[in-house]
């Protein structure tokens, strides 16, 4: 134990005791600068001086721009930025293909290349009826009885029979004689009208136009989408009153025929109609005459 102590007492004796640092001018050795310390001095100052480097690199990292020109660290702007530019670049992905296939969708009906499918009037009505399996069902008599009074009491009801069965009407586009008709075996997938010079073009139906403008090989051409899938499409006008996007009633005016061809001096409208990408026979659902 005593030589523990006397260990200890030598050992404080020279963190204590006092030493001087001289700075000498080697030619004249003339002291310029000199400094008292000892061990813990020099050893508290290198302790702080530790310290405070690491505080101020922990700031310069944590709280300063400086860190984004460590490797391995960006700043958070940067990287909400990226995020929303990924972000934006996939909707626009997404938007540009998705007008691709509008516009390619827009030149298959412009130019007829379809396949033709053969459809009937049931295809303009909403015809979706959930079959129930009756089978499982078992109906008492009191059941019985109500359905059979139901029955009799809808036979008199006249606001249930006075409902529209068809909750979609198609009005002729113009008036006039079919001098052409409808033909899938011959790819002629219009009905055309002779029309005379400026007879109003109207819409057969409630819709938004998607396509109005001049083409070279059927003059001004309109496409109209209807509800439930339905295109209606107008060409070989002379002009028309209505631009891309405009919303449009049944009857509206939408253009006029008139002579679009140097080389044909007939006046004719070229109607087309489509349900779901498919060409149909316009006349079995609209009367021309």
């Amino acid at each position: 134990m005593a030589r523990k102590r006397i260990k200890r007492q030598l050992l404080l004796k020279k963190l204590f005791n006092k030493r001087r640092l001289v700075i000498l001018n080697e030619d004249t050795f003339e002291e310029t600068f000199s400094l008292k310390l000892n061990l813990m001095n020099v050893f508290v100052v290198v302790t702080l001086s530790a310290i405070f480097l690491i505080g101020i690199t922990t700031y310069i990292i944590a709280f300063t721009p400086l860190r984004e020109y460590i490797p391995g660290y960006a700043s958070t702007q940067l990287k909400k930025n990226a995020i929303d530019l990924a972000i934006k670049s996939d909707s626009l992905e997404k938007s540009f293909e998705l007008n691709n296939a509008y516009i390619a969708s827009i030149k298959k009906v412009l130019a007829g290349d379809l396949e033709y499918a053969k459809l009937n009037k049931d295809s303009l009505i909403i015809t979706e009826k959930q079959a129930v399996d009756e089978k499982g069902l078992a109906v008492s008599e009191v059941e019985k009885e109500l359905r059979e009074k139901v029955i009799e009491e809808d036979k008199y009801n006249v606001f249930e029979t006075a409902k529209p069965k068809v909750n979609f009407i198609l009005f002729p586009p113009a008036q006039g004689t079919i001098i052409e008709k409808y033909s899938a075996k011959n790819n002629h997938l219009a009905v055309k009208i002779a029309l005379a010079n400026n007879t109003p073009i109207k819409t057969v139906g409630t819709g938004t136009i998607i396509f109005s403008d001049w083409t070279p090989s059927h003059g001004y051409v309109i496409i109209v989408e209807h509800q439930e899938g339905i295109l209606s499409v107008y060409k070989n006008a002379a002009s028309v009153t209505k631009k891309q996007g405009d919303t449009v009633k049944s009857g509206e005016v939408i253009a006029l025929a008139g002579n679009t061809s140097k080389q044909d001096s007939s006046i004719s409208l070229h109607f087309e109609l489509w349900k779901d990408g498919f060409p149909i026979d316009p006349t079995q659902f609209i009367n021309f005459q």
